[in-house]
């Protein structure tokens, strides 16, 4: 398939608009992931310190991936959480009394 035969959508950064190949499946999750990127990227132009866009987009990105690696530390500790306490109900359980068929206990 050719670029200029490749689908597009229009996405807005900074109140400038590009124009990006993506299949027609995806579009909800690229326009969904450039309003968070135009937010992320407007809350680093409305502090004042930063006015180059090339920087506010390296500033935003910082960020996003300091975001995405936060949640799967997160995520991570979540894991490890939830095995370790299923590994104790596994030894609760291999060590608990088992229970007679017909007792009336």
């Amino acid at each position: 398939m050719s670029d200029s035969s490749r689908p597009t959508i229009d996405i807005t950064l900074l109140e400038r608009q590009y124009t990006i190949a993506c299949p027609p499946e995806e579009e909800d999750k690229l326009e969904r992931a450039a309003r968070y990127l135009d937010r992320a990227m407007q809350g680093i132009h409305a502090q004042g310190k930063v006015m180059d866009r090339e920087r506010i987009a390296i500033m935003a990105a910082l960020n996003i991936a300091n975001e995405l690696l936060e949640t799967q530390d997160h995520q991570r500790a979540g894991e490890q959480s939830l095995s370790e306490l299923s590994e104790r109900l596994d030894k609760a359980l291999h060590h608990a009394p088992a229970k007679r068929e017909g007792s009336s206990e």
